[in-house]
């Protein structure tokens, strides 16, 4: 005699599904996405929820089927919280989990975005050209190999020598050779270990880029700006006021802060492409690295009272292959 299965209220069953996870107090909420989709609709790329989530509500567990309590989410969220909002704060705070293939394909959409940014934004400092895709894609194999490697010997030696003492003197040679004869590479030297998902491809890229730069796997530098720089003339033989500090954590050249302001906007330049003078505006355009922009513009800005101003004419100059 057939006898009829008991379901909970609360219970929805749901399959082929990502989980957005959020823990709220002792309370683990989750909501149901369609796969690939959070990704996309966290950056920018999908803009209807419809095709995001599967159902529009929260789950306590979205692999049972158990929703939610109304009293459960008042308690964690508050009562200004309508269910919509909560569901918006998983899909933006909340971890994603994913399976091994939703993973995977991540993973290669987001190596290929990282080779591509790299690729626009870096050309070999003699010929000016870019390199392709699969040039820059080889030599940050490399480095991740390396960066693999050190990270190998390092265990190695640590094991054989036992902890590592702190303030361990230097060898004869004041080198920071280790005793298998390899060198450790200078402090705080930029690495490559490869392309993750926990990361957004634009930092990532940067990353890779000053790996490259400080490595040279291959001949390698940042593509320039092309910039135009704006200022009163009667600002250019004045003497600089302010004081350009060094800041070593980030990128970018430095402001000498000496002599005119002319001297110093022409300067940080590393190629002038022509200088003119328009009435009371004097105006330069030339080549500049990328981290120029900023600490032009905070040069400007109080050596100017604000007049001066800089223009990015285009983002990186390159040459394509002949």
């Amino acid at each position: 005699m057939p006898q009829n299965v008991f379901q909970p209220s609360n219970q929805i069953k749901l399959t082929n599904v990502s989980i957005v996870r959020l823990k709220r107090g002792k309370k683990r909420f989750e909501v149901a996405a369609y796969p690939n989709k959070v990704l996309e609709w966290r950056s920018g790329s999908e803009k209807d929820l419809d095709n995001v989530l599967q159902i529009p509500a929260v789950f306590l567990n979205v692999s049972k089927g158990q929703s939610a309590p109304t009293a459960e989410l008042t308690k964690a969220f508050g009562k200004d919280m309508s269910t919509d909002d909560i569901v918006l704060e998983i899909l933006a705070k909340g971890d994603l989990q994913v399976g091994e293939k939703e993973r995977h394909a991540e993973l290669e959409r987001m190596h290929a975005e990282v080779i591509d940014i790299v690729t626009s934004k870096v050309v070999d400092p003699k010929t000016k050209r870019v390199y392709t895709p699969g040039m820059i894609e080889k030599a940050l194999d490399i480095l991740s190999h390396q960066g693999a490697q050190t990270h190998s010997k390092d265990s190695e030696s640590k094991s054989a020598s036992g902890t590592a003492t702190p303030g361990t003197p230097a060898t004869k040679n004041g080198d920071n050779t280790r005793p298998d004869g390899a060198k450790d590479k200078p402090k705080g030297m930029a690495t490559w270990t490869g392309v993750t998902t926990s990361k957004s491809a634009k930092s990532q890229a940067l990353e890779a880029i000053k790996a490259l730069i400080a490595h040279q796997p291959i001949p390698i530098q940042r593509a320039r700006m092309r910039i135009r720089v704006t200022c009163p003339s009667s600002a250019l033989k004045q003497a600089v006021k302010s004081t350009q500090k060094k800041d070593e954590s980030k990128e970018g050249t430095q402001m000498k802060a000496t002599g005119t302001v002319k001297d110093n906007i022409l300067s940080t330049m590393e190629t002038v492409e022509s200088q003119d003078t328009l009435g009371d505006e004097w105006e330069a355009t030339g080549y500049a690295e990328p981290g120029a922009l900023k600490i032009l513009n905070d040069f400007l800005g109080p050596e100017t009272k604000g007049r001066g101003k800089v223009e990015v004419l285009d983002m990186a100059v390159v040459h394509d292959g002949e």
